[in-house]
Formats: C-alpha cells, structure tokens, sequence
C-alpha cells in the first residue's frame, strides 16, 4: 500500500469538505506518483524548493551565529574569502557541471551507454585537475600582489584556496545527480551538511581555546568541504555503480570540451553576477560593509531560492523534451515553470520585506542598516523571476553562446555601475547597480528565448511560437 492523499481526504473529511479538497489532493498525488517528465521536474522543484527553504533557515543561523561570534569584521573578512572561493569552484568546473544536465538524458535516451560512463567518469578527473590549477594560480596571484592587499585578507584567501578543488567537485556532483533527477543528494550535501558541518567544526574550534576570527572560520569551512564532498563522491559512485549497465567507456572529450566551454562563459558570467556587488563591496569599503551588504543579501536569498530551486528541477527536462523533439510539450512546460517561478517568488518577496528587519537586527548591532536596501533588491529578484529559467532553456537548446552574450553584458553593466556609484552612494550604489542589471538580464534573456525559439517566457503574456526549434 502507499499513501494517497486523494484517499486520506476522502476518508477523514466531512462530505462537502472533501469534494472541494478532491481536485488539490489529486494533484498532490500526481506531482509525488506519476512518472511523467513533468512530475519528475515537479518533485525535482519542490524537493530543490522545501532544501532549500530547510538551507535557508541553516544559513541563517550559522550567518547569525557567526556574526554574533566573530564581530562584523571578522565576519566581513570571511565573508569576501569564502564567497570569492564559491565563485572560483564554480567558474573552475569550466562549464562540465551544467553541459553534464544536458548530455545524461541524451545518452540514455538515445541508449549511448558507453558515453554516459565516458563522460561520467570524464567530467570528475577533468574538474579536480583544473580547480587545483585554479588555485595553484590563485595562491601565486596572492604571493605577487600580496603589497596590495590588505594584510588581515591573506593569510584567509590562502587557507581558502585548500577548498577549492572540493568545491568545484561537489558543483560537478550536484550536476550528476540533477542530471539523474536525484534531488536529494544534488542538494543536500552542499545546502545542508556543509553549512552545518561548518558551525559544529567551528564550535568545536571555540571549546579548543581558539579565537573567534576569520582564520579559524575559513579552516572550519576547509573541513566541512571535504568531509562533504569525500562522502558525497563515494555515496553517489555506489548509486550509479548499480544503475548503468555495464559497457567500455567511450570518450568523447573534444566534443565535451566544446559545449563545456561556450556553457562555462554562461555560467561563469552569471555567477559573477550574481555575487559582483559583494566583492565589490568588498573592493570599495571596509569588511564591516561587507558585512552588512552581505547580511542583506542573505536575507534576501529568501526570495533567490524559488528560483534557484526551479532552475534545479527544470533543465535535465528542457533538455530531454528538446532532444527528444517534443515541441509542443517543451513550450508548455516552459510556461508552467514561469508560473513556477514568479508567484512563489512574489510571496517570498512580499514576506521578506515585512519581516527583514527583525532578521537583520539579529545579526547584531548596526546590521539593520540593510533593510532598506530589501526593497530595491526585492523588485528586482521579483522582476527576474517573471521570466523564469530562461538561460537553462537557452543553454539546454544549444543557445549557450549568446546566453553567454547577455551575461558579459549584464556584468559589464554591473561592474561599471559598481565602480561608479559605490563610491558615491556606498551600499545603495551597490544595490542600485545589481538591480539595473538584473532588470537588463531578464529582458534580454526573454527577448532571446522568443526570437530563437519562438517561445515567450513571461508571466502575463501569451504563447507564440514557430514551426520548429532553431
């Protein structure tokens, strides 16, 4: 027997309840039974949605916690550290971690057995070897401009640079497994064990007699990574271990290398987008501002997550109904995940603003500085959600060359926009830069996917396609 909530509601509500409750049950029951692609995409979502609603309250505390512990400028310098570190793991996969979402379903549909394991096995050898050229090459960046850098970031970007290879593997697993619709183990280890690890290795340091600062922050975080990471690699090498059928790996490493590249400048362009006002805070102010912008912008990941979460659950669909030549279902699919996108992305928006005060204040004195800031940044994530998981339609589509296109531009407009009004305008200039480039990203990125594909992402709007997908 298995649980039915259309069942459940039949048998324990009152008659006239129970009709009206009928039509949501028997949804509940399709979203968690049916196989379908999009059920799957659907529980892929909400999985990646209810982790990370689950990350955002860990987050939250450790970020408050550490705060509290360390003071605002200790915190502010491990802040910089660490997410310069995340962008770099993420950049130094050289686009294998997203091109994987996209040739998985394509081998196993088409029954390419030999390639999948080619490419599986391909793609972890590929990302440890060039994240820990990454930060061979970051360590010497460090040693040659060490004169120019402020003397309390150096010791910490060095420690930071240990991590690397673990997290761009850990991004590189998180694709496997969102290639395989594994929601869990794509986003539990990096959204919940790690963030958890880290406090408890951290508290750990504290009974040990260790100073609160972000030295000891950064080498609790160097730990956290690998366990994670180790046990994430072995756990998902058993599982796929007995999945595949047996066959010799085919390599197909110059055709990988190809699509992984254009993919990279996409993914790499947008990650620094959407971490560039955070170094640049870094860049133009003290570690205390980092602190407080990067306090804001945590609170505000609230409201990032329906997307993030949707984008996890969509691609490996976009790109089976587009490999798999089901037009009509690939546009009406895209227009659910809009719908997906926006209207939980509107309530967490409208609920971060009536409660991120409160949020803020717990940070500790001075942090409710960055409430303000909420609604500008609030309108602007709402008014990117309104057009959905563009870029993985474009990417999965085999449009990732001019995806990559808008995100060069968008970050160049961030970046300038940065560099002029922070000095100005100090957070509200890094606020106002992010939320122009924001705006620029979903309308070009829309613009694109009707031009190219014949398929309007927007909320509001309706359908128009072409005859054909090109």
């Amino acid at each position: 027997m298995r649980f039915s909530a259309a069942t459940t509601a039949e048998r324990l509500l009152p008659g006239g309840l129970a009709r009206r409750a009928q039509p949501w049950a028997a949804r509940i029951d399709r979203l968690v039974f049916t196989e379908d692609a999009r059920s799957q995409a659907g529980r892929m979502s909400l999985i990646a949605f209810s982790l990370r609603i689950v990350n955002a309250v860990i987050a939250f505390v450790s970020q408050v916690l550490l705060a509290r512990y360390m003071g605002g400028f200790e915190y502010g310098i491990f802040v910089l550290v660490w997410v310069t570190m995340i962008i770099l793991g993420n950049i130094s996969c050289l686009g294998f971690h997203t091109s994987i979402i996209r040739f998985v379903p394509e081998y196993r549909a088409t029954g390419m057995i030999p390639e999948l394991r080619g490419i599986l096995r391909t793609s972890r050898i590929f990302v440890l070897a060039s994240s820990t050229v990454f930060a061979l090459a970051g360590a010497a960046g460090i040693w040659w401009f060490e004169p120019a850098i402020e003397h309390y970031y150096v010791v910490p970007f060095y420690l930071g640079l240990i991590c690397l290879p673990m997290i761009a593997l850990s991004d590189q697993l998180q694709g496997i497994a969102r290639a395989n619709s594994w929601a869990l183990w794509a986003m539990a280890p990096t959204y919940l064990m790690r963030p958890v690890l880290i406090l408890l290795f951290l508290w750990a340091m504290h009974l040990a007699g260790y100073d609160p600062d972000a030295t000891g922050a950064v080498i609790a975080a160097i730990l956290a990574t690998y366990l994670t990471t180790i046990s994430q690699l072995l756990t998902m090498g058993t599982r796929q271990k007995h999945r595949l059928p047996p066959a010799q790996p085919r390599f197909l490493v110059r055709l990988w290398v190809q699509v992984s590249l254009p993919i990279f400048l996409v993914e790499s362009f947008y990650f620094l987008l959407t971490n560039a006002d955070v170094l640049m805070v870094g860049r133009f102010m003290q570690p205390t501002d980092v602190a407080v912008y990067y306090a804001t912008v945590k609170t505000l990941a609230l409201v990032h997550f329906v997307y993030f979460a949707v984008k996890a659950g969509v691609a490996s669909r976009y790109a089976a109904f587009i490999h798999g030549g089901e037009r009509q279902a690939l546009e009406n699919f895209a227009r659910e995940t809009v719908n997906w996108t926006f209207w939980p992305s509107l309530f967490m928006g409208i609920f971060v603003l009536l409660v991120g005060k409160p949020i803020l204040t717990l940070f500790g004195p001075g942090f409710d500085a960055g409430y303000p800031l909420l609604f500008l940044l609030v309108a602007a994530v709402v008014g990117r959600s309104a057009v959905g998981p563009a870029e993985s339609m474009l990417t999965m589509s085999g449009h990732q060359n001019v995806c990559a296109g808008i995100y060069a531009v968008t970050l160049a407009i961030n970046i300038g926009l940065n560099i002029l009004l922070i000095p100005v305008l100090g957070l509200w200039g890094a606020a106002l830069a992010t939320a122009i480039a924001m705006i620029f990203e979903a309308t070009a990125l829309a613009f694109i996917v009707w031009r190219k594909l014949g398929i309007v992402m927007a909320v509001f709007l309706p359908v128009r396609t072409q005859t054909e997908i090109g």
